[in-house]
């Protein structure tokens, strides 16, 4: 039981949300989470390049490019995916934060007279 103490992460990983949106709520944290597509491109050659996240940071899977062999690289984010991209591509989930605001729900009684004309009051010069 100790041991399961140490090995359990206590921050939400957001596995329920899925991946073919752009927003959705984590629900089992509450967090708004963006799925945020990347692709990685070699400097020099500008090829796309397999990626992979290691300690939140997007990396290419091999030092070296297979085009050109630079180790030169840069990371393009995407604004939305395509198939031909997905292969490529990595996603990371990001929290969205929320601004601190209270939500104000107004009720108004139905009236009796829904039918009855309202007149507008006239105004003189």
């Amino acid at each position: 039981m100790l041991i399961n103490f140490f090995i359990h992460k206590h921050e939400c990983n957001h596995n329920k949300v899925p991946v073919d949106i752009d927003e959705a709520y984590c629900p089992d944290c509450g967090e708004l989470i963006k799925n945020k597509w990347y692709l990685v491109r070699c400097a020099c050659c500008n090829i796309k390049r397999h990626a992979h996240i290691e300690y939140n940071e997007i990396k290419p899977d091999v030092k070296f490019c297979s085009n050109c062999g630079s180790t030169e690289f840069y990371v393009e984010e995407l604004n939305n995916i395509n198939f031909i991209d997905v292969h490529y591509a990595v996603y990371k989930k990001v929290i969205i934060p929320q601004g601190n605001y209270t939500i104000r729900q107004f009720w108004i009684d139905k009236e009796e007279n829904l039918l009855t004309e309202k007149k507008l009051l006239g105004v003189k010069d």
